[in-house]
């Protein structure tokens, strides 16, 4: 007890007590004991139970950036206190996260002793609201006690789904039975091995589908089929894989995306395991998969509108925890397509079957899987050449059936498109030769207007129907640009250069016009320079990956533009998107207004409007290259 007094005595603010507080106040601390390197305390989400003395060891505490990185870091060594600031003004959540560097004996003072003292003792009191004010600035704490990632919310309770990668989980042993096994043999196995998932074998040993428990009811009980029929004629196929590098938030958007409820687990081209959606699912908690599979149940376009009415909170969420723009974009995509999926599929029962293959491809932002809250309906119908006796009752049904997906989506929430791009408008419901001709016109033609519609049906995505017709345009356009192109690249980056960014003179101030009396920027218009210029090389290398990030990195690969060229860009889009999505979800949850494209630069902080200069600096020097590139011209 003595030992105690007298430590306290040199602690700072301990000492400025009474010596019959000082007795007492030693009297009540409890004593812990942490091993090294254990994380003790999770910024923005541990609950502290007072306040910590270090008596021996170091404490290292620092915030967590959105992409996991240490910031302001700090070494509290004995005598230090740790925790009175979060206890007093961050409603007693640890306000940084704690790392024990050492073997470290701590004396912790119970908050309501700690608090009691504060009432009582100014000085006391005055010592951490001091601390605080003098902490406060410094810009970049400042930044982060307004702004906290919640990042350890995120990296803790989410970690499955942003962080953690499919090699790091466990996945199952892949259990495998012939083409030709009876389906009562298969059923055998699956019970004796207690797997409710066999994968099937053709005679060259590739798996070419699987056997489930879903299988085998539907297909086999509920149509009386025979038992001794072979799994082939039952089972469930193609097959669905993932690599075992890629990030697990990956996996389940892409069992969402094809639904398939397995994946085989795939490294350096062999099939080492498989992992279950309903395992993935069960990690994840209250993630935003939870609520994609809510908006896979729903039963009516009524509840689907409430499910897409409800996203911008999962965006703000999701920022606000630290998230990355480009997750958050594929998580509103895969929303946005599922809500799509589900109409395609009410309206097929409907109408009834297809008369003909097709595809339902999604265009634009959506078509890049960079969809915000500000969207449109941007899509095409594809369906295959059939006989002369058969193009019009083909062409009725689709044309048909695009104007009661549209008119469900409108409903929903994605408003008809002004321009026009939609597949209820007979210019872009087609046979498959008539788009190839489209884009064999458009490519010949090479004039500003055919060069807009080559960029919007670049920008062209697969997500319902026969994926086999889109790949073979795929192929086509490939074998296309194969030929010089040259006239079509000078008009596309023309095009490309069509947006400057909004800078003034000399770099000195972001340029605004004025909406409503406010003065305002474009961040749309400020992001499309970048979409397009990555288009027109991604044309020019024939790259067809949809995505813009997903071109950069293909781009990379080819090396037409270098590795720090690639993150510059990268850095800057995404830095953009983040602004864009948090400004729109804010319109919607907090104003109750519809969301825009529209930003006043003097509600940013100091930090955002110097970033978002550096920012359109670089985009002029990428702007320079292509004007000199592909027009030959430094002006333009």
């Amino acid at each position: 007890m003595d030992n105690r007094i007298s430590f306290l005595k040199t602690v700072v603010p301990f000492n400025l007590l009474p010596q019959d507080v000082l007795e007492h106040t030693a009297g009540l601390l409890g004593e812990v004991h942490y091993p090294k390197d254990a994380t003790i305390y999770h910024q923005e989400t541990t609950r502290l139970k007072g306040v910590d003395i270090i008596a021996a060891g170091e404490y290292e505490t620092f915030f967590y950036d959105s992409s996991h990185n240490k910031r302001l870091v700090e070494i509290f060594k004995p005598g230090d206190c740790f925790g009175g600031i979060s206890e007093l003004l961050n409603g007693r959540k640890s306000l940084t996260t704690v790392i024990v560097k050492k073997d470290t004996v701590v004396y912790t003072l119970p908050r309501k002793a700690f608090n009691a003292l504060c009432r009582e003792h100014e000085a006391f009191y005055q010592h951490f609201t001091d601390s605080f004010g003098k902490r406060m600035l410094n810009e970049e704490f400042a930044h982060f006690y307004k702004n906290p990632t919640n990042f350890e919310k995120s990296f803790i309770s989410s970690e499955q789904l942003y962080s953690l990668r499919i090699e790091s989980i466990e996945y199952r042993e892949i259990i495998w039975c012939r083409a030709d096994t009876p389906v009562y043999q298969a059923a055998i196995v699956m019970g004796q091995q207690k797997i409710s998932c066999l994968f099937v074998k053709n005679e060259q040993s590739k798996i070419i589908g699987f056997v489930t428990d879903i299988t085998i009811r539907d297909n086999v009980v509920a149509k009386q089929a025979s038992f001794e029929s072979p799994v082939s004629s039952i089972m469930d196929s193609p097959v669905a894989s993932i690599n075992v590098h890629a990030f697990v938030y990956e996996a389940v958007l892409n069992m969402f995306r094809t639904k398939k409820r397995y994946l085989l687990v795939e490294k350096n081209g062999e099939y080492i395991g498989f992992i279950s959606r309903n395992k993935l699912m069960s990690e994840q908690g209250q993630s935003p998969l939870v609520f994609i599979q809510s908006v896979k149940q729903a039963l009516s376009i009524d509840e689907l509108k409430r499910k897409w009415e409800a996203v911008p909170r999962l965006v703000t969420q999701l920022l606000e925890r630290g998230v990355h723009a480009a997750i958050v974009n594929q998580v509103i995509t895969t929303v946005s397509d599922t809500i799509a999926i589900k109409v395609i599929e009410t309206v097929t029962r409907q109408m009834g079957p297809a008369p003909a293959k097709f595809v339902f491809m999604v265009l634009g932002s959506e078509g890049r899987k960079e969809q915000t809250l500000k969207t449109d309906q941007d899509n095409a119908i594809i369906y295959e050449d059939k006989a002369n006796e058969h193009r019009e009752e083909v062409r009725e049904y689709f044309l048909e059936f695009a104007t009661m997906v549209s008119g469900h989506l409108n409903t929903i929430g994605f408003s008809y498109c002004t321009g026009g791009y939609m597949a209820q408008n007979p210019k872009w419901t087609h046979s498959l030769s008539h788009w190839k001709n489209n884009y064999l016109a458009w490519m010949n033609e090479s004039l500003p207007e055919t060069v807009m519609q080559i960029a919007t049906f670049f920008d062209c995505r697969y997500i319902y129907g026969d994926e086999n017709i889109m790949k073979e345009l795929e192929a086509f356009l490939d074998e296309q640009l194969q030929n010089p192109m040259d006239r079509l690249f000078h008009f596309m980056a023309k095009n490309a250069l069509q947006y400057e960014p909004p800078l003034t003179p000399f770099f000195k101030s972001i340029r605004t016009f004025k909406v409503d009396k406010k003065e305002v920027f474009d961040i749309k218009k400020a992001m499309t320079p970048i979409v397009d210029l990555v288009r027109v090389y991604a044309l020019k290398s024939r790259i067809f990956e949809p995505n813009t990030g997903e071109r950069l990195k293909a781009l990379k690969d080819k090396q037409v533009f270098t590795e720090s060229e690639v993150t510059e860009l990268l850095q800057s889009y995404y830095y953009l998107m983040g602004l864009r999505l948090k400004t729109q979800s804010q319109h919607i949850i907090h104003d109750h207004l519809p969301p825009d494209n529209y930003i006043m630069p003097q509600q940013l902080s100091k930090i955002d409007q110097l970033t978002l200069k550096e920012i359109f600096k670089t985009i002029e020097n990428f702007q320079l290259r292509i004007r000199m590139q592909f027009t030959g011209n430094l002006l333009g």
